[in-house]
């Protein structure tokens, strides 16, 4: 049996960071992009235009250091409102990729294959944006795979269409959170709250319907909040009146970071990297070893 100074732990972060909407969760990966980590976004969000602008603002040299591939459904008008276009595929493909990242390029054609995002190593991150639309484009799967009608003509039974797709997000969750899944993860989400006995409202990621969202954390050995209060953006490493967090460096860590900066020092300190003695140059992007490409021709 291993001893505990064998245990993981500081080698990968295991981030589910929540905030409300709008609040500034994604632009604030630019302090990770500044500390030279290469990051594969998946936004399912599909709502990159404020990291971009503030990437080729504040440090366009390393705008290549962040690689995104989009999973969402498309959307056609009908008499009966906006409808999914085609059979769903926004949840397949999204969790195909995080099996094995390939992709292809849409400018040029060619299929990029980094391989199992799981042997990435601890000098690369994960990025799923968001949680929410994860859930919605699992549950819309889910649902296009259910008659609507049985064979002896009952009404369609949304349940197990439900707890279904609530079974399969955890399931995602658990396997990007176990031990040989080995690259960092940051988990975006919005905050839902719910009401708890006595009357207290208290902070959960938003999932599908409430009894999953307070389950989601319990993967994560770091949760942080990111809150913007009158301008001021800040990400909350310690529990707060409403939202239950955790941080495995809380000895170690602030218990408050600007959002500036935040994400680069709690991954400085959960990975036990030492502090910089004197401000140095913006480091060189790092070269991204593409791995071989196959050209494809369009027809």
């Amino acid at each position: 049996m291993p001893s505990l100074a064998h245990h993981h732990s500081g080698s990968l972060v295991k981030m589910l960071y929540m905030g409300d909407s709008k609040a500034g969760k994604t632009s604030s990966l630019i302090s990770l992009v500044k500390a030279g980590f290469p990051i594969r976004l998946q936004p399912l969000d599909n709502l990159l235009d404020p990291l971009h602008a503030l990437i080729m603002h504040e440090c366009p040299d390393l705008i290549d250091n962040v690689e995104f591939c989009t999973s969402r459904d498309n959307r056609k008008a009908t008499s009966e409102g906006m409808v999914i276009a085609g059979q769903p595929r926004a949840y397949v493909d999204a969790v195909k990729m995080l099996y094995h990242w390939t992709y292809t390029d849409e400018e040029t054609g060619e299929v990029i294959d980094y391989g199992p995002p799981s042997e990435w190593g601890p000098d690369c991150i994960l990025v799923i944006d968001s949680l929410s639309r994860f859930c919605d484009a699992c549950y819309d799967w889910r649902d296009s795979l259910t008659p609507k009608k049985s064979k002896s003509g009952s009404d369609y039974d949304g349940r197990a269409v439900f707890y279904d797709a609530q079974d399969r997000i955890e399931g995602m969750i658990a396997g990007l959170t176990a031990k040989k899944y080995r690259t960092n993860i940051i988990l975006i989400a919005h905050v839902q709250y719910i009401d708890m006995p006595g009357g207290k409202k208290k902070g959960f990621p938003q999932g599908i319907g409430k009894a999953l969202s307070p389950i989601i954390p319990q993967y994560f050995p770091s949760v942080t909040l990111l809150e913007n209060k009158s301008g001021e953006r800040t990400i909350y490493t310690a529990s707060t009146a409403n939202v239950d967090l955790a941080n495995p460096a809380r000895f170690r860590m602030s218990e408050e970071l600007p959002a500036e900066t935040g994400l680069a020092e709690f991954f400085r300190i959960a990975r036990n990297q030492p502090e910089a003695k004197e401000p140095a140059a913006p480091p060189a992007p790092a070269p991204l070893r593409r791995p071989q490409t196959v050209t494809t021709i369009r027809r």
